[in-house]
């Protein structure tokens, strides 16, 4: 008797620290005759663990997570799963962060705000081994190749480290020195280093400016 061979799905990790947000993904991907969620995860030490559990053809990956954010996620399976691709999900400008996901081993990058249908392009698309970003970001790294850089300014939010870009993305969202330092497991000191640098990259006076800099950010991003 001929037997007709059913196609293996793609399996897709998703990691958000918003169950809304899982479950609206999974929604989505679960309709595919080609997808299907094998796991979920709200932060970066459960998306390590379901990886080993789950093993994902591929991870989707939010930026904002309790604890390590997305991109040191992004960091840890690099060095985990060398192999395993990862699309970043996000809520953040990608002119900010597109390219340093790229830098930290991303295979692409797509904003929250976009058509839903776009994940489902750009998750086939990464496991055809491709790389997936707007044509915004495409064009701003291809102008960026043929020497015609696009620049903000001389003190650009996309100058600082990764680490310095998350200190400031806290500070906007209204944590502490001090909570910083707990949600990052580093010293204060060490947060008190990474702003102070951030001080002097974007020309801010004092931590009063630095505040109320990270916070005019955070809310532009967020009404963006």
């Amino acid at each position: 008797m001929n037997q007709v061979a059913v196609a293996r799905k793609n399996k897709v990790l998703v990691v958000d620290d918003h169950p809304i947000v899982r479950q609206g993904l999974a929604l989505l991907i679960n309709r595919e005759s080609d997808l299907m969620v094998c796991g979920e995860a709200e932060d970066a030490q459960a998306a390590v663990q379901a990886v080993t559990a789950s093993k994902p053809d591929i991870l989707v990956v939010d930026i904002s997570l309790n604890g390590p954010d997305g991109l040191d996620l992004l960091k840890d399976i690099r060095a985990r799963y060398p192999d395993l691709p990862v699309l970043i999900l996000s809520m953040h400008d990608e002119s900010i962060y597109a390219e340093r996901a790229l830098r930290a081993g991303a295979q692409g990058y797509i904003m929250k705000q976009e058509a839903t249908e776009k994940v489902l392009v750009a998750l086939r698309r990464i496991l055809s081994h491709e790389i997936y970003v707007s044509e915004r970001i495409a064009n701003r790294m291809l102008q960026r190749y043929i020497g015609n850089p696009t620049t903000d300014g001389p003190f650009s939010i996309a100058d600082l480290t990764d680490r310095e870009l998350e200190v400031f993305r806290l500070i906007g969202e209204g944590h502490s020195t001090r909570q910083i330092a707990e949600e990052l497991h580093i010293s204060v000191k060490t947060v008190e280093s990474y702003q102070a640098h951030i001080k002097e990259k974007l020309s801010l006076r004092s931590a009063r400016e630095l505040v109320q800099h990270a916070i005019q950010w955070s809310i532009s991003e967020k009404t963006a």
